[in-house]
């Protein structure tokens, strides 16, 4: 089976992945890069590759045109210029769409009449056809259950970073900060663009209250950005310069270092972080993950209490109890920190997401080759779907958790938060 995946451009998130695919497909496996990557992402460190399986359009347009078109299947994502795309959807053949949310500031905007002419543009008229959408985040079918697009056709989804293998217990030994005074503290990190919706003033604000409560503990803050004063003067103003180092950018390979030594990571996007990659690496690391419960990827990667915890977005007491608790207990944190580990090598991995959806992609060619009609298969899901899809999911335990390419549910946002923690 030929399998092309069309997005933006190749980085260090999407290569271990692709990689993966290279192997399940016995390299019958191509990315196309439409476009260059931006500038600021070389300047935070991300490294310029073109691995043997990457096309660039740009450079080959003809021979892309052909393959997207001629590939058994197509995976279309990290890009919204539907031109490249258009003609195999017009042909009907079958496309993957890899997806974040559509509503990332509000699922309010639906009511857009021009944003719902371009929904059902993009995608609610493919509804019968072999279209399917990978839900790079757990709101991504709730967006869609909204317009009407992809009954009985989304599956779990997100990004697959680099995963390590460890000896757990020897990593969560080496956790923890040592000062200047030799002892060893506990380590919280931070990293990311120092923009609003990240909200870095979490971190500090974290800080602050730990600092206050007579807690010891390091704190380490990686990147930067528009707001970088505004936290330097924070931490000025609370005199948390001590216990809190702003450290700059540094390159994937060293946050990853970062990560391996701390024991909690702190993750305070909000609703806009469509998954935040950095979830799976600090998970993979042995970090307690602490993360906003509308960030994309928490749903699907935390097992709150089990292998670590969301907050409720927007509730920063929240946030600062959550923080205090695990800082008091080591136990506790070492725990977390374990069953983390074995989420990220058990389950979202590369190697797992690729052979999950090779299998997944097989069913799908299987199942038009052989149906007397798209309309058949078309009507098949889209009745199993319609009428159940705003309760799927809703009914199994929590602890169970999800995984790649299972039906992803569709679980409205106000609703969420509740359903993560209901077992609590």
């Amino acid at each position: 089976m030929k399998v092309t995946f069309v997005s933006n451009y190749i980085n260090h998130h999407q290569i271990p992945f692709c990689e993966a695919m290279c192997a399940v497909t016995g390299g019958q496996f191509i990315f196309v890069q439409t476009q260059r990557m931006e500038q600021e992402r070389v300047q935070m460190g991300w490294q310029q590759v073109q691995p043997d399986y990457v096309r660039c359009f740009y450079e080959e347009p003809e021979q892309c045109r052909a393959l997207i078109m001629d590939s058994d299947v197509v995976i279309f994502g990290g890009c919204d210029d539907e031109s490249y795309i258009a003609p195999r959807l017009e042909a009907g053949k079958i496309v993957i769409r890899y997806m974040e949310r559509l509503y990332k500031t509000g699922q309010w905007k639906a009511v857009s009449p021009r944003g719902l002419r371009k929904k059902y543009h993009d995608h609610t008229r493919y509804r019968k056809g072999p279209v399917y959408l990978l839900c790079a985040g757990a709101y991504v079918a709730s967006d869609f259950h909204i317009v009407r697009a992809y009954p009985g056709k989304m599956y779990c989804w997100g990004y697959f970073p680099a995963s390590k293998e460890y000896d757990v217990e020897c990593l969560l030994d080496g956790k923890g900060y040592v000062g200047a005074e030799g002892q060893k503290v506990p380590y919280l990190l931070w990293a990311g663009r120092f923009i609003d919706w990240k909200h870095p003033e979490l971190a500090v604000e974290t800080a602050r209250y730990l600092k206050e409560k007579g807690v010891a503990f390091h704190m380490d803050m990686i990147g930067g950005g528009p707001l970088e004063e505004q936290v330097r003067n924070l931490l000025h103003d609370y005199d948390l310069e001590k216990q809190v180092h702003l450290l700059g950018y540094k390159t994937p390979d060293q946050v990853r270092a970062s990560m391996e030594q701390a024991d909690i990571y702190l993750l305070t996007s909000d609703r806009q972080e469509g998954w935040g990659a950095v979830a799976n690496e600090a998970m993979n690391s042995g970090c307690v993950l602490v993360a906003d419960h509308m960030v994309g990827a928490a749903p699907y990667l935390i097992r709150h209490g089990q292998n670590g915890f969301v907050y409720k977005s927007g509730c920063a007491r929240m946030l600062l109890a959550t923080v205090e608790k695990l800082v008091e207990d080591k136990r506790l944190c070492r725990s977390l920190g374990r069953v983390a580990y074995e989420t990220i090598r058990t389950t979202w991995n590369a190697e797992n997401g690729a052979k999950r959806l090779y299998a997944l992609l097989q069913d799908l060619c299987k199942e038009w080759s052989e149906a007397v009609g798209a309309e058949e298969v078309a009507h098949q899901r889209i009745e199993k779907a319609d009428g159940a899809e705003e309760n799927a999911g809703c009914g199994r335990k929590q602890a169970e958790g999800f995984y790649p390419c299972m039906p992803a549910p569709v679980i409205s946002e106000r609703r969420m938060f509740a359903y993560l923690t209901k077992d609590q």
